[in-house]
């Protein structure tokens, strides 16, 4: 099976609460499975690659063999692709978990895409810190 995986990975704070949220879609682009997780206090780039180990775990349970990921993280695409080198210990082994889970997918397309293209993970992501917190501050309030 073909499909498209969306993850995100929030922050309130760097570091702060943090959530993930992954949308998986089929090949005609209907969602085939969501997932949120609260992953309680971490930085946004350990939150970005926690959402994308979830949503890994997901599309594997799918039974997804051809999978493109679609990220708004342009540093976890770069390092991930190759282009930057993982430098934060604290990243390190996230990334080598990543890179293990990749294994078990036939081919492995890895797209950064503009925040936009991400809204239903980001929204996830959002979701799932406020269902363990609560609803943050409304945008511009003080």
């Amino acid at each position: 099976m073909k499909a498209r995986l969306y993850t995100d990975g929030a922050a309130r704070g760097n570091p702060g609460p943090a959530g993930a949220g992954v949308l998986l879609v089929n090949s005609q682009g209907r969602p085939v499975g969501r997932a949120t997780l609260y992953l309680g206090q971490a930085t946004n780039n350990q939150a970005e690659y926690r959402a994308l180990l979830l949503g890994l775990a997901l599309a594997q349970a799918a039974g997804v063999t051809d999978l493109e990921i679609l990220l708004d993280s342009e540093l976890v695409v770069r390092q991930l692709t190759g282009r930057y080198a993982v430098r934060s210990p604290d990243l390190q082994p996230l990334w080598q978990r990543v890179q293990e889970a990749l294994r078990a997918f036939r081919t492995v397309r890895i797209t950064h895409v503009a925040r936009e293209a991400n809204r239903e993970a980001d929204r996830l992501a959002n979701r799932a810190i406020d269902e363990a917190l609560g609803p943050g501050p409304a945008p511009g309030s003080t």
